[in-house]
């Protein structure tokens, strides 16, 4: 399976010349942890987190109206094709240590972003889907009474 399949497609992004206050604003009104940081052709420039606007603005003291989003972003994303497998992306979220995941396009332009509680989801009810069906299939279980305590 495709990570087109799992992934949201309605990503929240920003400019990289953003504030970190609106940043934080739009984080609070979208109810996410991170923002993926676009140029203006819709690719990916980085991740921004909401650890990310703690450690890198608020601990440091910084102006949040004055730090834009790129002077704060973390700028190695990896992304994935939207193509990649399931499993593959698993492999290489937890070998590069990662819990969001942008998909892009074959031309490089995010169209999506999956994260680790998706993976997580979608695999809880894959496992559902499962079990329902070894139920369907299998003889009823006997219900025994108890053992008698002596």
């Amino acid at each position: 399976m495709g990570l087109v399949k799992c992934c949201r497609e309605q990503v929240v992004a920003v400019s990289p010349d953003t504030p970190a206050v609106e940043v934080a604003k739009i984080m609070g009104e979208k109810n996410v942890g991170s923002v993926v940081v676009v140029t203006g052709d819709n690719r990916p420039a980085g991740i921004l987190t909401d650890r990310d606007l703690a450690v890198r603005v608020m601990a440091q003291e910084k102006n949040p109206g004055e730090v834009r989003a790129e002077d704060v972003v973390t700028r190695d994303v990896i992304t994935f094709q939207d193509s990649m497998g399931i499993y593959e992306a698993i492999q290489k979220m937890t070998a590069e240590g990662i819990r969001r995941m942008p998909i892009v396009d074959n031309a490089g332009k995010l169209i999506g972003i999956v994260t680790m509680d998706d993976i997580v989801r979608m695999l809880g009810e894959e496992m559902a889907a499962i079990a329902a069906n070894i139920e369907k299939q299998s003889p009823p279980i006997q219900k025994q009474s108890p053992p008698i305590p002596m």
